[in-house]
């Protein structure tokens, strides 16, 4: 377990877990949002895309009240997303961050406001983190909205951005900055 409150606990990923990706990655409402419904995940990919990578990413499942409705996961941005973003502070420590609710049942019930205060909390505290990103394409008002209610601003269009469904999508940075908080 890396982090808990009363109801929801986000843990690393587990080899017990690929089938649940799968089930996930293979629902087109899921892949709507997450990956595109053209890019659906068996278990060689899911295998391949979230357990092989080398690299910087912590990757964890979700759990609601005992039960694993989502993903997330979070990284130091790297040199070449610091540049594209605009983060020209080498001093500064910045995270992002992705994530899904793989649980279409559970959608619309408050709990990606819960997921993404919670991962702002510990990534603010635990990593030491100055600043938070996310990149949601532009469409997606509903991540949108749930981003804006935990603290994060629209601050860079990014057309153009992500490659979703055969497509690339235009996209929104939007970043929680610790020091603003500190301000107020």
């Amino acid at each position: 377990m890396l982090i808990q409150n009363e109801k929801m606990m986000i843990r690393k990923l587990q080899e017990a877990d690929k089938e649940m990706m799968v089930k996930w990655l293979t629902d087109p409402e899921v892949l709507k949002y997450y990956e595109g419904r053209d890019n659906p995940h068996d278990l060689e990919k899911v295998d391949r895309h979230f357990y092989r990578q080398e690299d910087e990413t912590t990757r964890c499942i979700v759990e609601y009240e005992e039960k694993a409705i989502g993903f997330i996961q979070f990284y130091p941005l790297d040199q070449q997303d610091r540049m594209e973003y605009g983060y020209w502070n080498p001093e500064e420590i910045i995270y992002g961050t992705d994530q899904f609710i793989g649980e279409v049942d559970y959608w619309g019930k408050g709990l990606g406001k819960l997921l993404v205060n919670l991962i702002k909390e510990y990534l603010l505290s635990e990593k030491q983190a100055n600043v938070l990103v996310m990149d949601p394409e532009v469409w997606n008002e509903r991540a949108i909205a749930c981003y804006e209610k935990c603290g994060f601003k629209k601050i860079k269009f990014l057309p153009a951005h992500e490659l979703h469904e055969g497509e690339m999508k235009d996209c929104w940075l939007m970043e929680f900055k610790k020091a603003e908080v500190e301000d107020l």
